[in-house]
């Protein structure tokens, strides 16, 4: 099932709304500051929600939108210490006094990180844990519980450990707990983050199926906006001081106000991005569209621009196809020599009980490349890179980084060798303030104290963290917490970088600033690898691309040919590039028809 469909017909919400009925929940003036906290995030935010609505909630990173979330189950302030201001209200009760138990029958819950919510031995007993605790009968409870596994894709492995899943099986397997619950409220927090493009279909076709019944509501915190927009009727933003800015009907919001959005620092969907500028250059696209589709089916209709000149690429004077195709990097990136590989794999194999997570894998990485990992879910992407940064047991098989065995490395060695982003921040945090992160890998490398605090200051404000220096890291935003791991990672100035889904709770302005930085490093030499389901981000960075299916590399190649290889993303699991997707076989304009990068869109910087 495509999820780039256009936005669902809003008449039957706005049919509600006109009705009378009381909204399902109501949010007025919302502001929460957690203890030790120096400012409220959010800090008036206001939005209401009546059944049969599938409102997106968006902002930039630190605007407070989980920790809203968070508020509408009462977890806020009942089980993490908040002052709360102004009010939050489900099904007509006091969320911040109901009980949460109570509220857990009126608000289903996916959290940003779904290990914060899994807590038993098999799929199938996560799944059933929470209509055991409403004491629904035990039939039902299993009938539940196998309904939403089908849903999610997850049923024929009921009975293994959650622990043995992906980070995209566990996003799955809490989205299918939520859904078991049959709440009246369903909140997702980022909920296709961690997800190949299969599982996003597949994530989204439930909710779709979910709203369709008419009789409970949605809330979505999504960043991925290609994925959710045939989904939602209604949108609202928070600003950067985490106050309600707009609230209002897809089309309103999106289409009529999308350059404003833009500026935010809010993600758009790429069609709406690449119309941006498209628009700049001089093509005719009214309405804004929001998909691939929309996009495609404008650019058919549209004259050229008067100009000729904006019809040429914007980085260089000869096609992006002949560029792409002979491997070349973007005309901003330096040439490069060849080089002997800085990172070695021969015969790679991991396996995990019973099950091989990586079988047989060789893979070499040339210096100063910018190198994507990507594949379906379970594929082996985290497993291989943890593996090349010696963050886990050595595996078999032989791994070498600039002349080192990172298995079997010290951590001092290995620090000076390669920096490793979890996907998860937490899991690398090991300091009690923002500062302290950061100086750490400082310190470790005996440099004077003067020189710690003049580099720490520099990273803290390079990833907009200065406000945050005394903060402890677990208190950031998802965003925060991501760019402080970045952060940490990069202070050793180690020749290779490896990142597992960097982008993950960045909000549009963040994320462009987090990848024009890892960009900058590589120009400088930094290799770097990265972990990613977003494939626009593998297409607008990586020159070259290892393609993960079943444990095993498939291919590993220039991006642009990986990308163009149909039968190669089918076998994968994986979809082409959104972008890929709405310029291929626009036939009225061919120049923009073998344009796979925004940054190769004429119109200036999006």
């Amino acid at each position: 099932m495509p999820v780039t469909s256009a936005p669902r017909d809003e008449s039957a919400v706005s049919d509600t709304a006109a009705s009378g009925v009381p909204p399902l929940l109501r949010v007025q003036g919302l502001g929460v500051r957690y203890e030790g906290a120096l400012a409220s995030a959010p800090t008036t935010a206001t939005l209401s929600i009546r059944r049969g609505e599938v409102v997106l909630l968006l902002g930039p990173s630190g605007s407070g939108k989980s920790t809203l979330a968070l508020t509408l189950n009462g977890l806020i302030p009942q089980a993490i210490a908040a002052t709360v201001d102004g009010s939050v209200e489900v099904a007509g009760q006091d969320a911040a006094t109901t009980p949460v138990a109570r509220l857990a029958t009126h608000v289903g819950m996916v959290f940003q990180d779904p290990d914060a919510q899994l807590v038993t031995g098999t799929l199938l007993d996560e799944v059933a844990f929470g209509p055991e605790n409403l004491r629904v009968p035990a039939p039902e409870v299993l009938a539940r519980a196998e309904a939403a596994l089908r849903r999610v894709g997850l049923w024929e492995r009921r009975a293994e450990n959650p622990d043995h899943l992906s980070g995209g099986g566990r996003q799955r397997l809490a989205i299918a707990c939520a859904l078991a619950l049959r709440s009246d409220l369903l909140v997702l927090d980022e909920p296709t983050a961690n997800l190949d493009p299969q599982g996003i279909e597949e994530v989204y076709r439930a909710l779709g199926e979910v709203a369709a019944t008419g009789d409970r509501a949605i809330l979505l915190i999504e960043h991925n906006l290609d994925a959710a927009i045939g989904l939602v009727d209604r949108v609202v933003v928070l600003d950067h001081a985490g106050c309600t800015a707009v609230d209002g009907p897809v089309d309103e919001v999106l289409r009529g106000r999308a350059a404003e959005l833009h500026e935010m620092g809010v993600w758009l969907p790429t069609a709406t991005m690449a119309a941006l500028r498209l628009r700049r250059a001089g093509y005719v696209l009214d309405p804004l569209p929001l998909t691939p589709g929309e996009l495609h089916a404008a650019l058919q209709a549209a004259p050229a621009p008067a100009e000729a000149s904006a019809l040429a690429p914007a980085s260089a004077p000869v096609s992006v196809s002949a560029s792409a195709a002979a491997g070349t990097r973007p005309a901003s990136a330096p040439a490069r020599p060849s080089t002997a590989p800085i990172v070695q794999v021969r015969g790679l194999t991991v396996t995990r009980g019973r099950r091989e997570v990586l079988r047989d894998v060789h893979l070499d990485v040339r210096a100063g490349e910018f190198v994507a990992v990507v594949g379906a879910n379970g594929a082996g992407k985290t497993t291989l890179v943890q593996a090349i940064a010696g963050v886990m047991r050595p595996p078999r098989g032989h791994i070498d980084v600039g002349g080192i065995d990172p298995g079997r490395a010290d951590g001092r060695t290995l620090h000076r060798r390669i920096g490793f982003v979890f996907q998860n921040p937490e899991h690398q945090f090991i300091a009690a303030t923002v500062y302290d992160e950061l100086a750490h890998g400082l310190r470790l490398q005996k440099l004077p104290e003067p020189q710690v605090r003049e580099r720490t200051h520099e990273l803290l404000e390079r990833f907009g963290l200065t406000a945050k220096a005394d903060v402890h890291p677990f208190l950031l935003s998802g965003g925060q917490k991501r760019r402080l791991s970045v952060g940490t990672a990069l202070v050793a100035g180690a020749p290779v970088l490896a990142l597992d889904e960097p982008t993950f709770g960045q909000d549009r302005a963040r994320a462009d600033e987090l990848l024009t930085l890892l960009q900058d490093l590589n120009h400088q030499g930094t290799t770097i690898l990265v972990v990613t389901h977003d494939m626009q981000l593998v297409t607008e960075y990586a020159d070259r691309t290892v393609v993960l299916g079943d444990g095993r590399v498939l291919a590993a190649g220039a991006t642009a040919e990986v990308f163009a290889d149909d039968d190669l993303l089918q076998r994968a699991g994986l979809r082409p590039p959104p972008l890929r997707e709405a310029l291929r076989g626009v036939t009225r304009h061919p120049l923009l028809e073998s344009v796979v990068r925004l940054g190769d869109l004429p119109g200036g910087r999006a």
